[in-house]
């Protein structure tokens, strides 16, 4: 009875992770213009300017719009090291949702055991992009500091995410050498029985 609960859950969970992964990649692409509309280039666009992008025909405004993508995000440091962040800390938490949805697989099929090899390499694999991101975001801190020459970087939101990440990356090896750990005790027992 408890097992169904806990594959009930582990059903849910999956589910949100796999929608939470689904809206990560729609993002991604998105990301350059973004970044591009909130910089300071952007804001001295009159909406004219924006309007002759879209002037001919919309599959023409979106080839424009690519070029701005292409061109003009990389032009400005602040606004490529955004840029870069961004995407480099998209694809890595893409890949720790990823790993996330096979451990979950695992707990919803009840009829393996989660306390698997497989299990423990895709922990690992994420702690492994935990402190990327966190390196990421380190980097980023180091570049506003040196860019702005000032401390105030170090109030942002990226001088947050190096400790949490860190832990987190903490917290995946830990469970990884944990599944790991009872994958090897379940061998052991399945070759005395």
């Amino acid at each position: 009875m408890k097992s169904m609960s806990v594959q009930k859950i582990a059903s849910i969970l999956r589910i949100s992770v796999l929608v939470t992964f689904i809206c990560n990649l729609l993002a991604l692409p998105v990301v350059p213009g973004l970044v591009y509309f909130r910089s300071d280039i952007a804001r001295r666009m009159e909406f004219s300017q924006l309007q002759r992008i879209f002037d001919y025909d919309f599959d023409d405004g979106l080839g424009n719009l690519l070029g701005i993508y292409l061109t003009e995000v990389w032009k400005e440091p602040y606004t490529a090291a955004l840029t870069l962040f961004l995407l480099f800390s998209g694809i890595c938490t893409a890949v720790i949702l990823l790993q996330a949805i096979r451990v979950l697989c695992t707990i919803v099929e009840g009829n393996r055991n989660p306390f698997t090899l497989e299990n423990a390499a895709s922990l690992r694999r994420a702690a492994l992009c935990c402190f990327l991101i966190a390196a990421a975001a380190l980097a980023r801190v180091v570049f506003s500091v040196c860019y702005y020459r000032s401390p105030l970087p170090l109030a942002t939101y990226n001088a947050l995410f190096v400790p949490m990440f860190s832990m987190a990356g903490l917290l995946c090896l830990v469970m990884s050498a944990l599944f790991r750990q009872a994958a090897e005790l379940k061998a052991e027992n399945d070759l005395t029985i």
